[in-house]
């Protein structure tokens, strides 16, 4: 098999775009479906699909904005009103937010770990479809994806829990690179372990 300096490359220099500096235009429906498609080849032992994706765009952004809001309000009510549009303005301005939910099954043979993990890894693959179509993306897990109200709100059902919220625009800046653990920091071999 050839090598893919492109892929290499890519995969060499992805960073993350946070979310202020994503904005309109989103993905159209026809990318939309292709995110969509490539984040979910992931692995999949059992083929039993332990995972479900809420789709945030459009004014539905800030009517998610809003219940958020409600919720912190409800949960904290001292919160001053600053603090309240940060809430209302979670789902802004990235055009589009891809909630990933873990949503694992009884199986004999694949923990629900091995479920999480394949969770995880649509949401990260979520980002790198966003790129390779010439957007931008950040995953973020907020507060809202532990609080049980705000999550079942954002549409959790029982026994689910978020693995965290693609944010996808197209990038407003470059971001520099942050600094990425050396080799030898975390890279061991199993025999020098056992010596």
């Amino acid at each position: 098999m050839p090598v893919n300096t492109a892929l290499r490359d890519y995969l060499l220099t992805r960073r993350s775009v946070g979310i202020a500096f994503l904005q309109e235009p989103g993905p159209t429906p026809s990318e939309l479906e292709q995110i969509l498609t490539i984040g979910t080849r992931v692995p999949d032992h059992g083929k039993i699909t332990p995972w479900r994706l809420v789709l945030i765009a459009g004014e539905d952004r800030i009517k998610a904005g809003e219940a958020l809001a409600a919720i912190a309000k409800q949960n904290t009510p001292d919160l001053d009103q600053a603090s309240l549009d940060i809430e209302r303005q979670r789902f802004l301005p990235a055009p589009l937010t891809i909630g990933v939910i873990s949503s694992p099954k009884v199986h004999p043979k694949v923990p629900e770990f091995e479920q999480l993990l394949s969770a995880g890894n649509v949401a990260f693959n979520l980002m790198h479809a966003a790129y390779s179509l010439g957007f931008a993306a950040s995953w973020v897990t907020r507060w809202y994806a532990f609080d049980a109200a705000a999550a079942a709100m954002l549409g959790v059902r029982e026994g689910e829990r978020f693995v965290g919220f693609v944010h996808i625009g197209t990038p407003t800046a470059t971001i520099e690179d942050r600094p990425r653990p050396a080799l030898g920091d975390i890279v061991s071999r199993w025999g020098d372990a056992q010596a």
